[in-house]
């Protein structure tokens, strides 16, 4: 397959994703077209949206190349996302999100839960922290996407990265939501089929799923004795309980992420765009399999990475990446695969960034549209999708400026950051809005401030991982870190933020004045 073979391919993909963005913007005439889709997708458009939206190339790349370093423990995260970010999301809360979205006239995640509250605050606020927490996740994606252009294309880093935006803009500023969703739909049916030819190549390459799992497992000698040190056991063995290795590995990507995604206000809009809930149920099977092949292969083709270096480098994969988990995946695909599989792939990683980075973008505009503008100024309508649209255009620049300056080993860091602030900041006030009547305003913005201030505190001031570099606490406190006894350090935030956040929600709610009855009627009707 040669370069103008592949150049071909590239552009029938994206005239093709253009056309389908042109699409959106046709059937868009009003803001519940820009920003919920009509609330008539269908459940293979909504699934596929959803997966390939909470699918992108941090997953693929980032998480694939930390399973190149921490091995198969990884696959707890595939378990966390299937039954966490598919069953329990789509069955305990997509249902009734749809519902009380559609009772309340939200449009928007932000706006779903400051209509249940009353609240003017917990909507602005909740789009403040998207509109400032998600730029992080929006340049990981990019830098994902990038990073693989640069290894297979031969091109320069920072251009890859400039030319992928800008086409991601142009059809998201303009097709809305609608647009996005087409696109996603597209761009998730081309990301399954790469996967699952990458698994079965991988495993033929590697003599068999038997004689590859089995060299991975013989490969424990070959465990760096630093990472040792920290607990690493093997490729195929969980790390040490309780050392700073296995905090890492369970606390800050699996549980961080794994929990994170019921709260991620991309993923949670999805279920707004749905007329009932038979769309929900036929979507359910559909993401689960999706995800399954997803972030299975992913990690699986990522630990197993580690032989494929071993037998024709004498290395393991981190050392054969030059100390970057981000870029094993792309190393591993260059080196192992043959020419035509390798452009394939990276048309798969392109489709999974594009789906991903638009919903971000889509996402990001709203909650400054929608979420900030509106609800501070009082004026809606056309003058609400422009600043919307200026509003994806500005957290678009954010994230391709910090995808310049990020360091490198920060794809997967950067996911797992802003999915445990979603958790911490959202999850106790989200499921506060669905389940329970007894929940007050007052209850949904203790816990909204104190999940997203504990998190940030925790991140300057304790998790070694990013106070160190920042130095904030060395700057204040003269000290590096504010504790230092383990295993305080390295245990995420989540664990500590989202336990507080709920107790906050739980006892300001049962101290506070009971919301009016008759607007809890309208928020819960028709819902058992």
């Amino acid at each position: 397959m040669n370069l103008l073979l592949f150049n071909v391919i590239i552009l029938i993909y994206l005239l093709v994703t253009l056309y389908l963005g042109y699409r959106g913007w046709k059937g868009t005439k009003d803001t519940e077209g820009y920003l919920v889709a009509g609330r008539k997708a269908h459940p293979y458009i909504m699934a596929m949206s959803y997966g390939a939206t909470f699918i992108s190339t941090s997953a693929i790349v980032g998480f694939g190349g930390n399973a190149g370093l921490f091995g198969m423990g990884l696959l707890w995260l595939t378990f966390f996302n299937i039954f966490v970010g598919i069953f329990i999301a789509f069955v305990f809360y997509g249902k009734r999100t749809r519902k009380m979205g559609h009772n309340l006239n939200a449009m928007t995640f932000p706006e779903l839960l400051g209509k249940r509250f009353d609240s003017r605050f917990v909507q602005y606020f909740s789009g403040v922290v998207i509109f400032l927490g998600m730029p992080l996740y929006a340049a990981v994606v990019l830098i994902g996407a990038a990073r693989f252009m640069e290894t297979t294309l031969a091109i320069d880093f920072h251009v890859a990265l400039l030319i992928y935006s800008v086409i991601i803009a142009a059809y998201v500023i303009w097709g809305g939501l609608r647009g996005v969703m087409y696109t996603d739909a597209f761009q998730g049916t081309i990301m399954f089929f790469g996967m699952a030819f990458l698994l079965f190549m991988t495993y033929a390459h590697l003599g068999g799923i038997t004689l590859a799992h089995q060299a991975l497992t013989n490969m424990a000698h070959l465990v760096p004795e630093n990472l040792a040190l920290m607990g690493h056991t093997g490729w195929t063995e969980m790390p040490l309980l309780g050392s700073s290795w296995w905090w890492t590995l369970v606390s800050t990507i699996v549980l961080g992420v794994g929990i994170g995604v019921l709260a991620m206000p991309q993923l949670a809009v999805r279920f707004m765009t749905v007329k009932s809930s038979r769309e929900l149920h036929r979507g359910t099977l559909i993401g689960g399999v999706f995800i399954l092949f997803m972030t299975g292969v992913a990690f699986t083709v990522g630990a197993l990475s580690n032989v494929f270096f071993f037998n024709t480098q004498g290395d393991i994969a981190i050392t054969a990446a030059k100390g970057n988990a981000d870029s094993i995946i792309p190393i591993y695909i260059n080196a192992a695969m043959p020419e035509w599989f390798v452009y394939l792939f990276m048309l798969t990683l392109l489709a999974a960034a594009m789906s991903t980075s638009s919903s971000q973008f889509h996402t990001q505009g709203s909650a400054i549209g929608r979420d900030i503008y509106e609800t501070i100024s009082h004026k809606k309508g056309g003058s609400s999708i422009m600043v919307t649209r200026a509003g994806i255009i500005v957290a678009m620049i954010i994230a391709v400026t910090l995808g310049y300056i990020l360091p490198d080993n920060i794809i997967a860091r950067g996911t797992a950051i802003f999915f445990g602030l979603c958790a911490s900041a959202f999850l106790p006030m989200y499921t506060a809005a669905l389940y329970w009547k007894g929940a007050t305003k007052a209850g949904a913005i203790a816990g909204l401030l104190t999940g997203t201030f504990v998190t940030i505190f925790w991140y300057l001031f304790v998790h070694k991982a990013e106070a160190v570099p920042l130095g904030i606490s060395k700057m204040l406190l003269g000290r590096d870190l504010l504790i230092t006894q383990m295993p305080w350090p390295v245990v995420d935030p989540i664990m500590v933020a989202l336990p507080l956040a709920m107790l906050a929600t739980i006892a300001v709610s049962l101290i506070t004045k009971r919301m009016d009855k008759k607007h809890l009627e309208e928020c819960f009707k028709g819902m058992r």
